[in-house]
C-alpha cells in the first residue's frame, strides 16, 4: 500500500492504528532508543528552558525525560484550554504536581500553573501522528499544537517511531515545519533538506 494515494486523514489513521498496536514493552524500547538520540543534540543539551509534551497512550513515552531534567532545566509541559482550543505551557517544578487533565493526558493541578513567556522557550519538544522527511507533521486534528508552535521561535524537535516518518505527506499553508525529527533509527535535521 502507497501511502502516497491517500489523504492527510487516512494516513493518520493507518499509522495511529500501526501505533496502537505497539506492545508496552515495544513502546518503552523503542522509547529509550528515541530519548537517547535526543540527548545527542546540541540544542538539546545547550538549552536551559525546554519544553515538552508528557505522552500517553502509545506516544514516544517522555515521562523519564521530565522527571530526569525537572531539576536540570527549566522544563514546560503543555496545559490544555478546550474551550480557546489553545494549549499554554506552565513550568513544570515536581512530577507529583501533575494530575488528569483534558482527554485524559496530564497536566499541572490548578495550584501548579506557571504560565511561561513563549520567548523564554529554546527548544519545545513535539509529539504528533505522522511526519515527513521534510519536516511536516500531522497531528490529531485538532490544530493545538500548531497554534502554539506558531508563537514560538524555540527549535522544533519531533519524537516519532520510526514507520512514523514517511517520504512525503500531503501539507498546508498553516501547518508548521519540524526543525528535527528523532526516531529510534535516526535524527532527521530538515534545514539540510531544503
Amino acid at each position: 500500500m502507497r501511502y502516497s494515494d491517500l489523504n492527510k486523514e487516512e494516513i493518520r489513521r493507518k499509522i495511529k492504528s500501526k501505533r496502537d498496536d505497539l506492545q508496552t514493552y515495544e513502546v518503552l524500547k523503542r522509547s529509550n532508543e528515541i530519548i537517547a538520540n535526543l540527548k545527542k543534540l546540541p540544542e538539546f543539551k545547550e538549552a536551559t528552558n525546554i519544553a515538552c509534551y508528557i505522552s500517553f497512550n502509545n506516544e514516544v513515552y517522555t515521562h523519564g525525560l521530565i522527571k530526569e531534567y525537572v531539576n536540570k532545566k527549566r522544563v514546560f509541559v503543555p496545559v490544555i484550554d478546550r474551550e480557546k482550543k489553545e494549549i499554554f505551557l506552565s513550568h513544570l517544578r515536581d512530577w507529583k504536581e501533575l494530575s488528569s487533565g483534558a482527554y485524559g493526558i496530564l497536566e499541572p493541578k490548578r495550584e501548579f500553573l506557571r504560565m511561561g513567556r513563549y520567548d523564554d522557550i529554546e527548544l519545545i519538544i513535539v509529539p504528533g501522528i505522522v511526519f515527513d522527511e521534510r519536516g511536516n507533521r500531522i497531528g490529531y486534528g485538532g490544530g493545538y499544537f500548531d497554534r502554539l508552535l506558531k508563537k514560538l521561535k524555540a527549535k522544533k524537535v519531533a519524537l516519532a517511531y520510526d514507520f512514523q516518518i514517511l517520504k512525503e505527506i500531503p501539507n498546508e499553508e498553516h501547518d508548521v515545519r519540524m526543525d528535527v525529527i528523532v526516531s529510534e533509527k535516526r535524527i532527521l535535521r530538515i534545514e539540510t533538506l531544503q
